[in-house]
């Protein structure tokens, strides 16, 4: 291979399963770079405090690909970051509402009047990421949306009692002991529920004495869009037009990570324990149901439908500060590509 002129590509994942992440812990994505002279890193391990960590939010790095929560990848189209939507994947990923031992409340109806935790907006040093990256703020208040509808209430039927919330950015997983601080709200009983995600958040709940009241995994799709479900992969512009084939191999190393997911369920579940900075025990609670089966991206008219949903929920509620044209924003090019070049690496 010849080096197209590129010496570094970075890319950046949130701490839950991701085929990009996947790729990378396999040792993938390193051998498809390194006979270019391409090295490849991850923000997740640059040194505390690096510049490079704020990346993760506003994607203003050319030679970036992400594939991580909604909200930060739309606030930053919002915003004018020069990005492609070149995939989407849906990981059901624990999202749960968290209540009190023995307070026998299992089903949505039972919300009702009670006080649900409301992380507060994030005091972020970056005054246009402030909306963006009030990450528990706006995962709170879509995933109590979506458990009140499904039992046909609204965020009216509840009463949000606001929490304190931090974000450190010292890399995505850096924020996630500050994201669900309502869970200690909750077990002083100053709240009565707390909308959570993710295994991390599922261990803390345990050591608190708290526990699932309802498994919003199970509700029917339309009540679990939130931050992570769809989940965009993006990458600048520039990176896009100037190395189209660098993009295309790229998120070919991300299938063929996801082709080995679906028949490696062990692995995967040690591979996350690293990934998501959750228990071997909270990973199964978390992701189960066939989910390593599922890590493939695509761009379906029906998951570009359930981002939609997302954004118009955004915009609404003020994390967005403009409107998303999805059309402008998708090129499906690059996905096309990289499934041409699998299957012709399968059968050479």
């Amino acid at each position: 291979m010849s080096n197209p002129g590129l010496q570094q590509l970075w890319f950046t994942r949130c701490p839950v399963p991701t085929a990009t992440g996947l790729a990378y812990k396999l040792g993938w994505l390193e051998q498809e770079f390194a006979p270019d002279g391409i090295a490849v890193a991850t923000l997740q391990e640059q040194p505390a405090g690096s510049a490079l960590a704020r990346h993760h939010y506003d994607h203003d790095l050319p030679e970036l690909i992400r594939e991580g929560g909604n909200m930060l990848a739309l606030a930053a189209r919002a915003q004018g970051a020069d990005t492609r939507l070149i995939g989407l994947t849906w990981i059901d990923e624990g999202q749960a509402i968290i209540v009190r031992a023995g307070s026998g409340l299992r089903q949505a109806a039972q919300l009702k009047g009670l006080r649900v935790a409301l992380p507060a907006y994030v005091d972020d040093p970056i005054a246009a990421h402030v909306r963006g990256c009030s990450i528990a703020r706006g995962m709170t208040l879509h995933g109590v949306k979506g458990v009140l509808a499904f039992a046909g209430l609204s965020l009216d039927d509840v009463r949000f009692v606001e929490v304190e919330a931090a974000l450190r950015r010292d890399g995505p997983a850096g924020g996630l002991q500050g994201l669900w601080a309502g869970l200690e709200h909750l077990a002083a009983g100053r709240v009565d529920a707390v909308y959570v995600k993710g295994a991390a958040a599922l261990d803390a709940a345990r050591r608190l004495g708290l526990e699932v009241g309802i498994d919003i995994d199970a509700l029917p799709q339309r009540y679990r869009v939130n931050n992570g479900t769809p989940r965009p992969i993006t990458v600048h512009r520039r990176l896009l037009e100037e190395h189209p084939e660098l993009v295309a191999r790229f998120l070919a190393q991300g299938l063929r990570a996801a082709d080995w997911a679906a028949g490696n369920l062990e692995g995967v579940q040690r591979v996350l324990q690293d990934e998501t900075r959750g228990s071997a025990q909270a990973v199964s609670e978390a992701y189960r149901d066939g989910f390593h089966q599922a890590l493939h991206p695509d761009l379906s008219p029906e998951r570009l439908a359930l981002l939609r949903r997302q954004a118009d929920f955004l915009l609404l509620h003020g994390f967005l500060d403009a409107d998303i044209d999805l059309d402008a924003w998708t090129d499906h090019r690059p996905l096309a590509a990289a499934r041409l070049l699998l299957l012709e690496r399968e059968a050479a």
